[in-house]
């Protein structure tokens, strides 16, 4: 399972040298969002809704790639007890890793990307906890930062991720 990202031109402008924007300004097309999301970044946090619905911090590292093709692939190694609450809450991963890789559609208006699988979007997809690809990806972006977060159906948090733009 994967769970989501998207985000600024900021870093990309610096990065790329192809943008006059400000430093934490959010992207106006989908070739800004799309230029700025490219690249490496790394986990800085992760919190997942434990079954009492209270948000828990997990310990572990990981890796999200965003490709020209709008590919994104993440992998987040937890720790064992980090494993056992994600299991706890739903979430199906095999030693310790949460993974996803598809293309990714991204919604400005909305601030959200949302997964496509074999030609139809993964909406159509039911079940898989919190971190379900039929979840869409809400992305927000402060300087450098990215934080993507899943939603349950009344809008309240059930996944929150922060990320790093890696050099």
């Amino acid at each position: 399972m994967w769970f989501g990202a998207a985000a600024s031109t900021a870093a990309a402008s610096r990065q790329h040298g192809d943008s006059a924007q400000p430093a934490g300004a959010s992207p106006k097309t989908l070739v800004e969002a799309r230029k700025y999301l490219e690249g490496r970044w790394s986990l800085q946090s992760f919190e997942v809704r434990s079954p009492d619905a209270s948000l828990v911090k997990l310990e572990g590292s990981g890796v999200l790639t965003f490709d020209d093709f709008a590919n994104l692939r993440m992998e987040i190694r937890t720790n064992q007890s980090s494993s056992d609450l994600l299991r706890a809450a739903g979430i199906q991963m095999l030693d310790g890793v949460i993974s996803s890789d598809g293309r990714v559609a991204i919604d400005l208006q909305r601030r959200t990307l949302t997964y496509f699988l074999d030609g139809q979007r993964s909406s159509y997809i039911k079940g898989g906890g919190p971190l379900a690809l039929s979840r869409p990806r809400h992305w927000e972006v402060t300087a450098d930062t990215l934080t993507l977060t899943t939603r349950d159906d009344a809008g309240a948090p059930l996944s929150i991720s922060r990320w790093t733009r890696r050099p």
